[in-house]
């Protein structure tokens, strides 16, 4: 065996050494930072791994291809083979098949986005693509979301223009209840400010703050319209929703106060009267 080309093994057999063994230190260092991102069972700790997860997932798959190709042109040098068409030919490879693929590349740069800004949570209720419901998984090309019928829908995240966040820090709940013309409106709104000050008290993980009274909302056709805002938990608008309207309900019917539905009165002409026949 010639001197030239015991040498072209040994650089080679270094080359490819030393890109594994730099490889494994960088996997497994960002491996042991991932699973200490989110050590707990809560649905922050899931997110917060599964969104390091994802990330380091699309960052790898992109260093994988750099550095396979760095090894093989530099190996190639090695060995004294021309590079100049390999480049070439990998160009219009690489242009053919980014042509084809310019909506794959375009979701996952909107996906790898999405993590790093942080617009949405595994377990957040939004509205995205048109589609709203509970996210179940983020990846870097689709956002799984489940709706409230338990369907699962796939939404690429390139198609993604406006992403609607409704559990996000807090949540608010605007009440409106209508009473009828004939009800005292002051009266109405001091037992719905009441009731709803009564409903904080006994939610006090729910309700952040307490409830406002905002007062009149409006004169309708056959109601008088009373708004009332709340903030509360994240996840708590729905229930602390249906709760305030139960109670708004029942408090209502005890004290008297009316709650008008739509109603329509006929009036029917009276027929003509004529004179007794001649």
């Amino acid at each position: 065996m010639s001197p030239d080309i015991l040498r072209q093994l040994i650089t080679t057999g270094v080359v490819l050494l030393g890109t594994a063994a730099l490889w494994l230190i960088v996997s497994r260092s960002v491996a042991h930072w991932v699973n200490r991102v989110g050590p707990g069972d809560t649905i922050s700790d899931a997110e917060r791994r599964q969104r390091a997860t994802t990330l380091w997932g699309g960052i790898r798959r992109v260093m994988l291809v750099i550095v396979g190709l760095v090894v093989v042109l530099t190996i190639m040098n090695i060995w004294d083979i021309p590079i100049g068409s390999f480049i070439a030919v990998g160009s219009a490879v690489g242009f053919a098949v980014g042509l084809g693929a310019q909506s794959v590349v375009k979701d996952v740069i909107a996906g790898f986005l999405i993590l790093v800004e942080n617009q949405f949570a595994i377990g957040d209720v939004v509205k995205i693509a048109g589609i709203a419901g509970a996210v179940q998984e983020m990846r870097l090309r689709v956002t799984v979301l489940r709706d409230l019928d338990g369907y699962v829908h796939f939404v690429p995240n390139g198609t993604i223009a406006v992403a609607s966040n409704y559990t996000s820090s807090f949540g608010r709940v605007v009440l409106t209840v209508g009473i009828s013309y004939s009800s005292d409106v002051d009266r109405a709104m001091q037992v719905m400010g009441d009731e709803l000050s009564a409903m904080a008290e006994d939610h006090p993980t729910e309700v952040l703050e307490p409830p406002q009274m905002l007062g009149v909302e409006e004169l309708g056709n056959s109601a008088v319209s009373l708004r009332a805002l709340m903030v509360v938990g994240p996840q708590d608008r729905w229930t602390m929703r249906r709760e305030a309207l139960r109670r708004i309900k029942k408090r209502f019917d005890s004290e008297g106060i009316e709650i008008p539905f739509p109603q329509v009165t006929v009036h029917m002409p009276s027929p003509p009267t004529t004179g007794p026949p001649g």
